[in-house]
């Protein structure tokens, strides 16, 4: 099935995007620059991922026990 039509992937996929965005921009920040266009999306997720690192990171801890679990 596609993450497009399972909640759960989707979320899965949205978090690991902006987890890897952030990481991306912390080791490569040239890669980030450009904040328009199709890049401007993946700065855009490295932002969510820099200020609210305290809720991707429980939201990843959760949806890890959840796919370990359920």
């Amino acid at each position: 099935m596609s993450a497009l039509f399972n909640f759960h992937s989707f979320l899965t996929v949205v978090l690991l995007g902006i987890c890897t965005c952030t990481f991306l921009k912390m080791q490569f920040p040239a890669l980030f620059e450009q904040r328009t266009g199709f890049r401007g999306f993946f700065w855009k997720a490295a932002r969510i991922g820099e200020r609210l690192s305290p809720w991707v990171s429980v939201g990843c801890f959760t949806m890890g026990v959840s796919i370990i679990f359920f």
